[in-house]
């Protein structure tokens, strides 16, 4: 019988970040770790669709958190359909040899729909009224009352605002434990958010990020002895890592001011128009997508966002293939950020004319990621916190309110971490830990990235017990993206 299998996507997770994690680097003590290869974006979509599947996003269709949908006619992140990732995921695979094999999706994306046994995953409630309450959803249904009833409710407001921290990814952690004491499932995935947040805030430098990284693993103890306890092998890896940034670009605003993008106007507020822009970009940390109706403009847009300071590179046509991301969910181009930048969704240029969700936690109405959604507004925290508890009180006596929290241009010159192009510097990439042993493993893993091996004088290899820990530790793997899915088949007793 085949040993279980437990996968902690650890996000943020990076050489550096593992020095400060003793019980995670235990994971490799008779295994092995490796520098792990991402994708272009390096975002939470677009990686957890090439671990599963192994295929780049011109295969699997994840090209961000989000895009535009043509067919819609809307921007769109943080979709959570299963149906919206193609290619084979790595449990139908072990699924053609062992029917009956079964999988516990604990939080990871494009989880509603997913063939898998039991799912849990972020799910407000949306009340007519107007009201949202933090809830999650699980198939089968009974298990929603299953972990309510024994871990409290779903802290959704920890997983994700200004209010974002660990009692979030504690919950999930319990959750994955609860569920493979109930279950036994073959495979578990479970998605550990917490070093997101400060890195985004605060920057990988700043002590508070090393401090989130000690939490994360006094968390992560328990879950890690219950796979343990059940013999399972266990792989904790991350899908990017977060680096220092300071310059936030605004390529809306360019567009606009160049009369290609447009706006269309409600109660004095101004609303992205996508159906007759000519040209708009959905922002995505430190890659945009840059839809271009007509194609004779593209050479023109490509032009103006070449010269925008703060982009490093404009990928054409051949540059997405390059990087496969040639996929039709793409932007006729993609635009990635300098290593110090990252890309906002603005696109107003008076703040007096911004829509009302832009002072919001509104992952899902704003065309493009926000950032700022991390802080209660930098230009005045006690100000957005006083507005905060009155909301809240408006809330809890029945009457209409607006969490309106988040900064706008203060909230967006606060970020000081980012993600989405490719790391320069294997210390500040993602990593992979794997409890097994390397022979037998590592080579069915695809081929070895052409980036060269781990930097053996990094924080990896001189982190105390992994670097003694057995055959393979601190040996220089690197594992691609598109690899690991051969990876966990191999742990699974199936040979990709």
């Amino acid at each position: 019988m085949t040993r279980p299998l437990v996968v902690l996507d650890v996000v943020g997770l990076t050489p550096r970040l593992l020095a400060h994690m003793p019980r995670l680097r235990a994971v490799a003590r008779a295994g092995f770790t490796a520098e792990l290869g991402t994708v272009l974006p390096a975002a939470t979509c677009s990686a957890q669709a090439t671990f599963l599947t192994g295929e780049l996003p011109s295969g699997h269709g994840i090209v961000g958190n989000g895009w535009y949908f043509r067919d819609l006619g809307e921007v769109l992140l943080w979709r959570q359909h299963h149906a919206l990732m193609g290619g084979e995921k790595v449990w139908q695979a072990v699924r053609r040899v062992r029917p009956d094999y079964t999988v516990a999706n604990v939080c990871w994306w494009y989880a509603m729909g997913a063939d898998v046994n039991w799912t849990v995953t972020p799910r407000p409630i949306y009340y007519a009224d107007g009201r949202k309450e933090p809830d999650c959803y699980t198939d089968p249904p009974e298990l929603h009352d299953q972990l309510t009833d024994r871990l409290g409710g779903f802290p959704l407001f920890t997983y994700w605002g200004p209010g974002a921290g660990l009692p979030s990814s504690a919950w999930i952690a319990r959750a994955a434990e609860q569920i493979m004491a109930d279950h036994d499932p073959d495979l578990t995935l479970v998605y550990l958010p917490h070093l997101d947040y400060d890195l985004q805030r605060y920057g990988p430098a700043d002590p508070r990020t090393a401090a989130a990284a000690r939490a994360l693993d006094d968390v992560l103890g328990p879950l890690l002895d219950a796979a343990r306890a059940r013999d399972a092998a266990i792989v904790a890896l991350s899908e990017y890592g977060i680096t220092g940034v300071s310059r936030p670009v605004d390529v809306n605003r360019l567009l606009r001011a160049e009369g290609l993008l447009r706006v269309h106007t409600q109660d004095g507020m101004e609303y992205l128009d996508p159906w007759t822009s000519r040209a708009f970009a959905v922002a995505d940390h430190q890659v945009a997508h840059v839809y271009v109706r007509d194609p004779a403009d593209v050479p023109v847009v490509a032009k103006l966002c070449a010269g925008l300071p703060g982009v490093a590179e404009v990928l054409d046509e051949a540059g997405k293939a390059a990087h496969g991301l040639d996929h039709s969910r793409s932007g006729e181009l993609v635009l990635v950020a300098e290593p110090d930048a990252w890309f906002t969704y603005y696109y107003w240029l008076d703040d007096a004319r911004a829509p009302d969700f832009a002072r919001l936690v509104e992952i899902h109405r704003k065309p493009g990621y926000d950032p700022a959604e991390l802080f209660f507004d930098p230009a005045a925290p006690g100000a957005a916190k006083r507005r905060a508890a009155v909301a809240l009180a408006r809330k809890k006596l029945g009457m209409r309110y607006l969490m309106s929290v988040v900064g706008l241009d203060a909230g967006a010159a606060a970020v000081r971490g980012s993600h989405g192009r490719l790391p320069a510097d294997p210390a500040d990439g993602p990593v992979l830990l794997c409890s097994e042993p390397a022979t037998g493993l590592v080579d069915t893993a695809g081929p070895v990235d052409t980036a060269g091996p781990v930097d053996t004088a990094g924080p990896v290899d001189t982190a105390g017990p992994v670097d003694a820990a057995g055959p393979g530790t601190g040996s220089g793997h690197r594992i691609a993206a598109t690899g690991v899915k051969s990876l966990l088949l191999a742990l699974a007793g199936v040979r990709p």
